[in-house]
């Protein structure tokens, strides 16, 4: 029986291990969507002996590339213990079973990070793995592979991708002055940071109004530093623009990745209109509700194109409608140093806001971050009032 200090060493390097899977699983995060970000480590007698990551749909999944990794230096996986961040899958999918290769090649102990959150999936690759011998424990580091992967949990869960409303305020809470002026209200830190934030989402969502003020352009531009270690990435792109407003002129329109953008028109937008603008972008149409565009509708079928994850930087009216329906899983603000003060200035949530205290929308798992003299709180909402 071991003693308590080689438990305490085994668990310290279990850890380790586990953290480096974890190291590897992130180079694939914001990249291989509708995926989850794998990684895994093969271990033998405290040496790492192959390590991969997922690298996208249709590729080889982590434990497989670890496997390959090992064979490729000419050592046989044979009794070795893999480290993984997420449940071995058990069903023929793009790519073969990982639960196959791991009793094929006599793979002893398998740890894992989490189970697939998949209802018809969890614990089956477990339970294949245990009635063939294999050693399973499942758990070590499972709050930091859950968080890792929170747009596929709740888009494989829901069918819908997991809402993120971001926005850049001042200290009072406003996103523009009365006459839509913006530019620039937090400094350029804060704004990198949302330069990573968008790398790591699946689409991002605006407006009509957010187009028709400040023309943005909808890109990842994550300077030279990031993009030394990390691949271009392009960015689905959205506008809610319900009666088809969207000048023809504009950037997302005539950009090099037009082919990436959807404008989302609803039963107000004459048929001229969408004809203009399918010769360079795709169109959606939507029902709407009293003109506004339903947005359950919306999100259904953005889980049904593959999105797992959607970034709005809407305006306060498109902040507020995902708030007030409760259709956002969390908020990402930005509080630059100023104040802009006027009753008619525009807020970052607009829309009727909520009538008694008890209705308040309430946020969860808070955490400030300072970026230069700008500070950004990112919080989960809480499902309920």
């Amino acid at each position: 029986m071991p003693s308590s200090k080689e438990s305490q060493t085994s668990g310290v390097e279990d850890r380790r291990h586990m953290k480096r899977a974890l190291t590897l699983a992130r180079r694939g995060q914001g990249l291989v969507s509708p995926n989850p970000a794998v990684g895994a480590v093969l271990v033998r007698q405290g040496n790492i002996i192959g390590e991969g990551w997922h690298h996208g749909p249709g590729q080889p999944h982590a434990e497989i590339e670890a496997i390959r990794d090992a064979l490729r230096q000419g050592t046989d996986p044979k009794g070795s213990t893999l480290y993984v961040t997420l449940e071995p899958c058990s069903t023929e999918g793009r790519t073969p079973p990982c639960t196959s290769a791991i009793v094929k090649h006599q793979i002893k102990i398998v740890h894992a990070a989490t189970e697939d959150p998949n209802p018809q999936h969890s614990g089956s690759g477990f339970a294949l793995l245990r009635n063939q011998g294999v050693t399973v424990r499942v758990g070590l580091c499972n709050d930091e592979a859950t968080q890792l992967n929170l747009g596929f949990n709740h888009w494989i869960v829901h069918q819908t991708p997991l809402i993120t409303i971001k926005s850049a305020m001042t200290l009072d809470g406003k996103i523009a002055t009365a006459t839509g002026q913006s530019k620039w209200i937090t400094g350029p830190k804060a704004r990198a940071k949302v330069m990573k934030m968008r790398f790591q989402h699946d689409a991002i969502l605006v407006g009509i109004e957010t187009l028709l003020a400040d023309d943005p352009s909808l890109t990842v531009r994550t300077g030279k530093a990031f993009e030394r270690t990390h691949p271009k990435k392009e960015l689905r792109r959205f506008v809610l623009d319900s009666k088809a407003r969207t000048p023809l002129s504009s950037q997302i329109c005539n950009d090099s990745q037009a082919h990436l953008t959807t404008i989302v028109v609803g039963n107000e937008a004459s048929s001229e209109k969408i004809r203009k603008l399918q010769r360079k972008v795709t169109v959606w149409k939507l029902r709407t509700s009293q003109t506004r565009i339903s947005l359950k509708a919306l999100l259904k079928r953005l889980g049904r194109d593959g999105i797992t994850s959607l970034m709005v930087e809407g305006g306060g009216e498109v902040n507020a409608a995902f708030i007030e329906q409760r259709l956002a899983t969390r908020i990402a603000f930005f509080y630059a140093p100023k104040i802009l003060g006027g009753v008619d200035s525009r807020p970052a949530v607009g829309g009727r806001g909520f009538n008694k205290p008890e209705t308040f929308l309430r946020l969860c798992n808070t955490r400030w971050q300072s970026l230069g003299s700008d500070l950004l709180l990112t919080a989960n909402i809480q499902s309920s009032p």
